[in-house]
């Protein structure tokens, strides 16, 4: 008897979809994909295109253009389909436009039978999560958004690239909205165990505005690609590849997503960026860091605003 094999469905093709797809089979992350679009043609050309790589790729993987009912034996449904951000619109911008679209595709997925793990990336992505809980019925844990696993990549980057140091071994996290309330938690940044203050002192003509203008930078990011070439998707693409393999290899890692508060930092009913441990049950446990007065008070201010812009899109949640 053939063993059980893991399946990612994959909702959305577009520039984010397309390029997780792609990461995914580079990586050789699970045994079988399907695609599944509003724009058959342009899935269906993503599965040929993808299967014609497959000579080159690290292990086989089955992937076909399908529909719904393919996703009753999937492990991982990843949602990258909704309305792209405009250049000058914020993630927020697209809260109820997305917000309706996602009433009718998550409809669609449960009513396949489905019962696995739903990972979240379209923005405003700490909302759609919150409505992708409800609108799924799914257990909290069970329900994940990409959240600042972007934002965290961006920041380790910008670290590593000022003070020399591979990327790898820069340890420092951005929690709260995926979005302009976003922070940098400073005071628990290290690069191989020594704190960001103590690499800042040997630091040649170090001041202390370079470490706001890399929080600065990490924010604005997004706004300056989109302005550039019109659309976010490599970053985001390897970070839902990222979380995959957390979640198909049972890897308990520590990653930054959107993870539902029930009482951690003090808030309660919110999807929110936070380190959270990721494994084949999905969230095993919110990891609580210790933040200092100023990082609590941008935190509840990001959980605020949060909270503020989803009160039109409560009315869909019923």
């Amino acid at each position: 008897m053939l063993k059980r094999v893991n399946r990612v469905a994959l909702i959305g093709t577009g520039f984010v979809g397309s390029s997780y797809a792609f990461a995914l089979l580079n990586q050789g992350v699970t045994e079988e994909l399907v695609l599944i679009d509003i724009n058959k043609e342009k899935s269906e050309g993503d599965a040929m295109d993808l299967n014609h790589g497959l000579p080159f790729a690290p292990s086989r993987t089955k992937i076909w253009f399908g529909d719904y009912s393919d996703c009753k034996d999937a492990d991982l449904v990843v949602l990258t389909a909704g309305a792209n951000q405009k250049p000058g619109e914020t993630r927020l911008d697209l809260v109820e436009k997305n917000t309706a679209i996602f009433k009718g595709i998550v409809g669609s997925i449960m009513s396949s039978g489905f019962d696995g793990i739903i990972l979240v990336a379209t923005n405003p992505v700490d909302i759609l999560t919150y409505a992708v809980w409800k609108f799924s019925g799914l257990p909290k844990e069970r329900v994940i958004g990409s959240g600042t696993i972007l934002d965290t990549a961006r920041f380790r980057y910008l670290l590593g690239d000022y003070f020399d140091v591979d990327t790898r071994n820069v340890h420092a996290y951005i929690i709260g909205e995926h979005g302009d309330t976003e922070l940098p938690v400073y005071s628990h940044a290290d690069i191989a165990g020594t704190s960001i203050s103590e690499w800042t002192k040997n630091k040649v003509g170090f001041n202390q505005s370079d470490l706001n203008d890399i929080f600065l930078n990490v924010r604005d990011a997004a706004y300056h690609i989109i302005n550039r070439k019109g659309a976010t998707y490599y970053g985001i693409a390897m970070g839902l590849v990222r979380v995959t393999k957390a979640i198909l290899g049972n890897e308990n890692s520590v990653l930054t997503v959107s993870a539902y508060l029930d009482g951690q930092y003090g808030q309660n009913d919110i999807y929110i960026g936070v380190p959270a441990v990721v494994n084949r049950n999905g969230i095993r446990e919110v990891v609580e860091l210790d933040l200092n007065k100023e990082e609590q008070e941008k935190f509840a201010h990001s959980v605020s605003v949060l909270k503020q812009t989803m009160e039109p899109v409560l009315k869909h949640l019923e």
